[in-house]
Formats: C-alpha cells, structure tokens, sequence
C-alpha cells in the first residue's frame, strides 16, 4: 500500500509547493516578513506616508520643509532610530492612496491623520497606539439658513471618496431617514474648494480637519462647524504587517511621548532629567533598566532623543494646534492626558 501511494503523494506534495510559490503572501506581506527595521537601517532613513496640504497635520512650511502633528512623530522614530530627526522622507498619499502605500509596505509609517477601524487593521495593516481623538462633524455657512441637522433633508454634502467620513454620512443620512446628494472627490482639498465656492451646503470630515481647513478659508468667521459629533475617530498611526520588531518601535515611541509629557520630561530639559530621582524617569530615558532597547536593537537613550528632537506629546500639539499654535487653536478636549480628563494614555515604558 505504502508503495503504490508514494508517487502520489510526492507528486501532491510537490503541486502543493508550486502552488504556494506561485500565490505567495501579498508582496506587502512579503517585504515586510523580510524586516521592516533591517530595511530602514539599510537605507538610512524611515519612509512616512503623509500629507502636505492639512494645517496642523501635514503641511509645508515657506521653505517646503514638511511640519504638522502627524510629521512629528515620524521625525521622534527616526530620531529614535537614528538619533536624527531629519532623516525621514514624506511621501505624499490622496485618501486613496492610503491602503494600498501600507499593503505594499510603499512607506515604513502610514502617520495621516487616518481613523483606525477593525476593517483597515485586518487589511491594511498594524495601527499601532491612537495619538489623537476625534469625531466626524459638519460644516456649514452662517447664512446657510441651516440652524441643526433637523434641517439637513435634501441637501448637497461634500465628502471625500475612500473614507470613513463618506461612510459615515451615508449611514447618518440612512439612519434618520432624510435624503442627500453627495458630491465626491478623491482630492480632499478639491472637497474643500468645492464647498467654499459654493457647489454643497454642507462639508463633512474629522472635527479636527474640519477646523484646519477653515483656517485657511478666505473669510473662515463665514463658516460654522456644528456641535455635532456622528462617529469615532481614533487617529493612529500603522505600519505594515509582518514585523513585529518595527511595529514595536513604533508604539514604544508614541508610549514615550505620552509618557514624557505625564512625568514632565520636555524637549527643553531631557538632558537635566536624566538626573532625575524619579526611577520612571530614568527607565524611560535609557539611564536605568532596559525598556525592551536590547531586543529591538536600539541604543539605550532612543526614547530620550525622540523627546529631545520633537517634545513631548502636549508639545507637539501645542506647537500647531495650542494657544499659540502656527496653524490654529482648537482645545485638546480627549486629546488631553487621561489624568487631565482626557483619554490620552500609554503604558508604563519599563
């Protein structure tokens, strides 16, 4: 019996591993089971898909360096990284783009104000730890005529396609029966344009984005944004599947910028800090206890120069968005520190 079986079982085994080369794992997969981490070393620098054209977020400053929220955080990995904080490159990447730049492991960070949702995380890849909470709402014209969303029935939305935002107003106008006409562009700055010259009644977005681009608007006291909120936003950085060193250094840095900011470490006083008597200081500094630097091949002070290059979490978001933020004020709201009465917390670094 074992005899006459053998040959096809062979055969079998061998059809078996033909059809496993030729289908793979995705090629993202497959680029980052080779090592994210070993990549970026290599090369010398961390690929962050985000964004030029979101004040506050993703922007560029007169002299087309890129800034914003979400740029930080990719300048405090590659500070911990490198130990520089320049050594990023920016891609820029549509609504659209998003996916498919973290599938294909295109970029080393997606860092785009991008909602993490059980779908994209199956999908697209690891989302790693949430930076920043926020909420869909609507914006509108003072003379609009439109005092609630009561008076939302039949009306025109821009919305931008390949987004949870144009799910969610789907579902919101589905939800309470009324009817709408969307008006979609891939571009979300195209959104925008759109709404200012008058093509929609409403816009609709993140709150956070919502207040960014009214910002920029030409009379931005013209514009309302309702004190509505229909969805979760939690905005979170990913990175592709496949390897769990990268996406470890990642949450690390995110969990030491949340950390600095709760145990007072600033960007101003990292040095002086490394002094200090406080043992959780010291752990998240490199100058005491081993943080998890070791297995990831990091030097001791990693952490520490990522708060030394960019600040804390607070001082980052001060410097766009605080009272005298470059792009504009909008309070932290959530995004305060959970022992502020904010939802803002990461682990213990130690």
């Amino acid at each position: 019996m074992h005899k006459r079986f053998t040959p096809i079982f062979a055969i079998l085994i061998i059809l078996a591993t033909v059809l496993s080369a030729c289908s793979g794992t995705p090629s993202g997969d497959a680029e980052a089971a080779e090592g994210i981490l070993s990549r970026v070393l290599e090369r010398g620098y961390v690929v962050c898909g985000g964004r030029t054209d979101l004040a506050g977020f993703g922007m560029l400053d007169e002299d087309g360096r890129n800034l914003g929220f979400d740029i930080d955080f990719c300048r405090a990995v590659a500070a911990a990284v490198f130990g520089d904080a320049e050594a990023i490159e920016v891609v820029p990447l549509t609504a659209a783009d998003r996916g498919p730049a973290l599938q294909t492991a295109e970029v080393d960070i997606l860092s785009r104000n991008v909602t993490w949702t059980a779908s994209r995380d199956a999908q697209w890849g690891n989302f790693t730890n949430v930076m920043f909470y926020d909420g869909q709402g609507f914006m509108i014209r003072k003379d609009s005529g439109i005092t609630s969303t009561d008076d939302f029935d039949g009306a025109t939305v821009c919305v931008t396609s390949g987004t949870t935002t144009e799910q969610n107003l789907s579902d919101f106008f589905r939800q309470h029966g009324m009817d709408y006409e969307a008006v979609i562009f891939e571009e979300t700055p195209a959104v925008y344009s759109a709404y200012e010259e008058g093509r929609c009644n409403i816009t609709t977005s993140d709150k956070s984005q919502l207040a960014s681009v009214r910002s920029g608007f030409a009379d931005p006291d013209a514009h309302i944004i309702l004190d509505i909120t229909i969805s979760k936003e939690p905005l979170t950085p990913g990175v592709p599947h496949g390897d769990d060193a990268w996406f470890d250094i990642v949450k690390l840095v995110s969990f030491a910028l949340i950390n600095a900011e709760e145990l007072g470490v600033t960007m101003a006083n990292v040095e002086d800090m490394k002094s200090s008597e406080n043992i959780n200081i010291l752990r998240l500094l490199g100058v005491e206890g081993d943080w998890g630097y070791t297995d990831l091949g990091l030097e001791a002070d990693a952490l520490a120069k990522a708060i030394g290059a960019v600040g804390n979490y607070g001082e980052i978001y001060d410097r766009y968005m605080g009272p005298e933020g470059i792009s504009f004020t909008l309070p932290r709201g959530p995004n305060n520190l959970w022992n502020e009465g904010g939802l803002i917390y990461a682990p213990p670094v130690k």
